[in-house]
């Protein structure tokens, strides 16, 4: 299935793209916690549980038959880098949760990655437009050392809320604090805010 829409990340519109104690880089960095196993595509599958009406395990051939999307965003990371002008393909969170269709007392959602590493959001951050389970950068399928074959892009948080190597998203009441939160990093992450730390 071709890409149905693209979506311009609200952010790559601002007149000023880098946000306070950023700057820019020309290519994609690759942080991660040194743990993340080689996950096949016959292999992957991501759970959709917790506070939801259906709850839902795809694997990735019922993943690629959902409808697509293409987002043009500009992605932060906590330790001062921002890339411009990125391009994501996959299949957006909202279609997700459509699906999945959380209970209305579900506020907030945990990452959980093949690797271990968790990240919490709030709900209206995870249903934001341009939020996606992406399986292509640039283009091409998304290699493992970016978090293939399928991460979560959140590209108006920094970007450890982008967890790599998506296996679980779980529908919470209350906020659970993730792997970086629990080490002190914000709860939330809002770049143009600075939100760094706790």
């Amino acid at each position: 299935m071709d890409s149905e829409r693209t979506v311009i990340s609200p952010d790559t519109l601002r007149p000023n793209r880098i946000p306070p104690g950023q700057h820019e880089v020309d290519s994609l960095p690759v942080l991660d916690l040194g743990q993340g196993r080689l996950v096949e595509t016959k292999d992957w599958s991501l759970d959709f549980c917790g506070l939801t009406a259906k709850p839902l395990k795809l694997d990735f051939d019922g993943f690629l038959k959902l409808p697509r999307v293409k987002v043009v965003a500009d992605i932060h990371c906590v330790t001062t880098w921002s890339k411009l002008a990125t391009t994501w393909e996959g299949v957006s969170a909202r279609t997700l949760a459509d699906i999945a269709r959380p209970d209305p007392k579900a506020a907030f959602v945990l990452l959980h990655s093949s690797d271990g590493y968790t990240t919490n959001l709030r709900l209206d951050d995870f249903l934001a437009e341009d939020v996606l389970f992406a399986f292509k950068y640039e283009g091409q399928p998304l290699p493992h050392r970016f978090g293939g074959p399928v991460r979560l892009v959140v590209p108006r948080l920094y970007f450890w809320k982008s967890a790599k190597w998506a296996a679980k998203v779980e529908f919470l009441e209350k906020d659970v604090k993730g792997y970086w939160e629990q080490r002190g990093y914000h709860h939330r992450g809002d770049p143009w805010k600075e939100e760094r730390y706790s």
